[in-house]
């Protein structure tokens, strides 16, 4: 059976992103919990997440590079017209000055909703994240926090960019203690989950994958709802091994999972969405249950058994 994987395995990575297109569906089928609303791809989820963000909390600000006419990826379309630009604007083109600027402005009570344009830069703001951030609760011993500080970061590759529009940087902050990291998979997830990042009382850097910003379609409650952090979601149930991903990978691991099928390879598939702190429970009980474990991680596959 392990050969078998390594086999599937192995012919997934040389599959381009097209193969994984004509599967895109896959990742719509489980995302249960909310009621069914309007058709919409996922920058348009995030935008109307922000939309009700900047509604329901005048404390709330969102700003970054180019957000006042919309963003690169539209996700900001339309804040600036409907809140005004003292809560939705444009900042130089300065990590590390965004996110410091959101520190602040988190520590002062407010919803620091901070976008880097994309995720491949947000290493000028790293030791803004990991030193100032996600310490600040702790170096004061609870008297002051940041934890109304969201940043935002389209991640990923897709298809064409570049070695600096198409890195995944995620694994450098889920070894920080004080921080969140939360990456959706869909639209209702993206619009939940943003929403109760935004809420949440620590700081959160969440990635949104831009591969599936107008790939990925699904019904999305136009309400005001939240999706529950550091809880896992088993995706697909199996008996044989357990498959842990997150984001736009969840497409072609679920693939996997189908050829895998075909060789009498019972996979079960879970879906971590928040990295740290990570659902461990969830992922034990389906290891327990299975003897293996298959976990997908940005750049390569790895193996245990």
């Amino acid at each position: 059976m392990a050969s078998g994987l390594r086999r599937f395995v192995g012919s997934l990575s040389r599959r381009n992103l097209s193969t994984a297109c004509a599967n895109k569906q896959l990742i719509q089928q489980h995302d249960g919990g909310v009621g069914s609303g309007k058709s919409l791809n996922l920058y348009s989820a995030i935008n109307q997440a922000l939309h009700i963000a900047l509604e329901t909390d005048p404390r709330a600000y969102v700003f970054g590079e180019d957000v006042g006419f919309g963003g690169v990826f539209r996700c900001t379309t339309g804040l600036a017209d409907r809140f005004g630009k003292s809560r939705v604007f444009n900042t130089p083109l300065c990590e590390q000055g965004i996110v410091g600027f959101a520190i602040g402005l988190a520590a002062m009570g407010n919803r620091a909703i901070a976008e880097i344009q994309f995720a491949d830069y947000i290493f000028p703001a790293f030791d803004q994240i990991v030193n100032e951030a996600a310490k600040f609760r702790y170096r004061s011993g609870n008297q002051f926090n940041c934890g109304g500080l969201t940043v935002r970061a389209p991640y990923g590759a897709v298809g064409h960019g570049g070695h600096y529009h198409s890195q995944s940087p995620e694994a450098f902050f889920c070894h920080v203690p004080g921080l969140k990291v939360v990456i959706p998979r869909s639209p209702r997830q993206a619009k939940g989950l943003l929403l109760s990042c935004i809420r949440d009382p620590n700081p959160v850097v969440f990635f949104e994958p831009k591969w599936l910003y107008r790939l990925s379609v699904e019904e999305v409650p136009e309400d005001d709802y939240m999706l529950p952090l550091s809880e896992a979601e088993v995706i697909r149930e199996g008996s044989d091994i357990t498959l842990v991903g997150w984001g736009a990978q969840l497409s072609i691991m679920e693939q996997a999972c189908l050829d895998a099928e075909k060789e009498g390879i019972s996979c079960e598939l879970i879906d971590l969405k928040t990295l740290i702190p990570w659902d461990k429970e969830t992922v034990e009980a389906s290891v327990r249950k299975t003897g293996r474990l298959l976990p997908r991680s940005s750049g390569y596959w790895r193996f245990w058994c």
